[in-house]
């Protein structure tokens, strides 16, 4: 499933669309401590979390994330979006919870 695909769910918006949405969406990984999820995320992943701050580019950057999925209708920094969008990392915004997001993933075949 690409990011795209995703966001013909209504209920997931795209905080910056000019960013390329064609990444294949590898896996899911959720969570909030950053040293936990770059150790343990990988690839292609979609990351699920609340966290909105700047760092979370970096984590998505290093580890070649397909999107981050922030949660529960968290509001995006500026720095964080403006930096997402200089390195095409796809920011996508719910209102769901971390758990919602996670059983629909999977409910979409993403491991």
């Amino acid at each position: 499933m690409k990011v795209k695909d995703l966001l013909s769910d209504e209920r997931f918006q795209c905080a910056n669309p000019e960013v390329a949405l064609e990444a294949e969406i590898q896996s899911g990984y959720v969570g909030d401590l950053l040293s936990w999820v770059m150790a343990n995320a990988g690839e292609g992943c979609a990351w699920v979390t609340i966290q909105t701050h700047l760092n979370i580019v970096a984590v998505a950057t290093l580890l070649e994330m397909a999107c981050i999925i922030v949660t529960e209708g968290a509001e995006i920094e500026g720095d964080t979006l403006a930096k997402a969008t200089e390195e095409g990392i796809p920011l996508l915004t719910t209102e769901m919870t971390a758990y919602q997001v996670c059983c629909l993933l999977s409910q979409k075949g993403v491991g």
